[in-house]
């Protein structure tokens, strides 16, 4: 029987009614075993509950509460998921993980891969590491979407680009959540020569017969950094590889679209960007199932910026810099001259930071680092505001990867350094003060 210490009671709740009291433990509900959250949230969702505790002094008792159905019973829990995080069992040839420097915060090396994490973060998810038992309780709990990391169906192509020899029933598990009607999203890393090509079109193929299940698939490139001393060789994509996954992705489009109503796959952003082609508009991405993955963000960007824009009239003079990554470096200078445009009286600096820390591969603005935002901007700011995109900074935290903080470049460069979340609506709004027309 799992044992879980309750950290805290909430004051005038149930159990504190009760006189539970942190440092108790909680043993049962209603006589089951709690083995996560998912367990103890769909337990207690009745009007009558039975709480199975164990008292400091060891007394076993029990305790019955009567409230509302869906009413918390005010119990929490040193563990977000009453559980131990499963980590990953695989060795991907593309991990990121084992492309990062050395010395960086110990949290940062940890390679989580538990299927619960994709019902309370989004995270992507291997299946490799849960059995039959373990996935048929996820699947009681009526959970979904499931973020499925596929890469590659062909069994002995997906064991081998994971090195886990397990790895290769991934299609029977899908099959498994599909037959109990829950939806999924996937996607698939791509790695140059590997799992490209015909492998790719086997793998969309397969996939897609899960729809409306199998909800979408994005379709991504694998994150090379500077630092793969020792790893399995990957050539990075160019220009004419990027232009060529596309047209595959767009002909499965043209063939999907019809049969089921939905593209189904997706090309992530960072594909149209390396080949020059223009991204698609906001209604190529449906719902934008994949937004997460880089698919369609620029779209949305785009979209959410021209609509507040619309709504805003001009405050007073100003002159802003703002920060951004390689590969969204077109994109926020276009929306800046947009805002200047219509704005004259605010004059916006847009500077690319190219990334040093992880290699110049890595393009993105949410692995933008502090020091190297420190180093190539100095002395090169217009202004007293410094505007930094917020998904470089550890989440709820004003903290950089490499440890440096929001309060460390403002004192490096002189200006005031401020976070701003990565849409469209958020960015003109910071800039503009969005001051709402009327």
């Amino acid at each position: 029987m799992n044992k879980h210490v309750i950290t805290s009671v909430r004051p005038d709740s149930p159990a504190a009614e009760l006189g539970i009291k942190p440092g108790d433990v909680l043993l049962a509900v209603n006589g089951r075993n709690v083995v996560d959250v998912f367990d103890y949230r769909s337990f207690i969702q009745n009007e009558h509950i039975e709480l199975s505790v164990q008292k400091k002094s060891g007394e076993k008792i029990q305790c019955a509460i009567d409230k509302d159905e869906y009413e918390d019973a005010g119990l929490e829990f040193g563990s977000y998921l009453m559980d131990a995080e499963k980590r990953c069992v695989n060795k991907c040839v593309f991990c990121f993980i084992d492309q990062l420097p050395a010395d960086m915060r110990p949290s940062l090396y940890i390679k989580d891969d538990d299927a619960r994490l994709s019902f309370l973060s989004g995270n992507y998810v291997t299946l490799t590491n849960i059995g039959e038992n373990a996935l048929n309780r996820l699947i009681s709990h009526r959970l979904s979407p499931i973020n499925i990391s596929v890469h590659a169906t062909d069994p002995a192509l997906r064991a081998s680009m994971m090195n886990n020899g397990k790895a290769g029933d991934v299609l029977n598990k899908i099959r498994t959540i599909a037959d109990a009607r829950l939806s999924m999203n996937f996607q698939a890393v791509l790695c140059k020569s590997v799992n490209d090509g015909d492998a790719l079109d086997k793998t969309i193929r397969d996939l897609a017969a899960f729809f409306p299940y199998g909800n979408s698939l994005s379709v991504v490139p694998a994150g090379l950094t500077a630092h793969r001393d020792g790893l399995y060789p990957i050539e990075p994509y160019n220009a004419e590889d990027a232009k060529r996954i596309i047209n595959r992705v767009r002909a499965w489009q043209k063939k999907l679209l019809p049969q089921t109503g939905s593209r189904f796959v997706y090309a992530a952003d960072e594909f149209y960007i390396k080949a020059g082609m223009n991204i698609p508009g906001h209604a190529a991405y449906e719902d934008f199932p994949q937004l997460e993955n880089g698919v369609g963000m620029a779209a949305l960007f785009k979209r959410g910026a021209g609509e507040t824009l619309r709504k805003t009239h001009g405050g007073g003079e100003k002159i802003i810099d703002v920060v951004t990554g390689d590969a969204a470096y077109a994109l926020i200078s276009g929306t800046a001259a947009q805002i200047s445009a219509k704005f004259p009286q605010i004059t916006i600096f847009v500077h690319r930071v190219i990334n040093d820390f992880f290699g110049a591969g890595v393009t993105v603005s949410g692995l933008l680092t502090g020091r190297d935002i420190i180093g190539q901007l100095s002395g090169k700011l217009r202004g007293k505001t410094l505007l930094l995109p917020r998904n470089a900074l550890r989440a709820g935290t004003d903290l950089f990867l490499d440890g440096v903080r929001l309060g460390d470049i403002s004192g490096a460069l002189g200006a005031e350094a401020t976070a701003c979340d990565i849409d469209g609506r958020s960015f003109v709004r910071a800039v503009t003060d969005f001051h709402r027309k009327v």
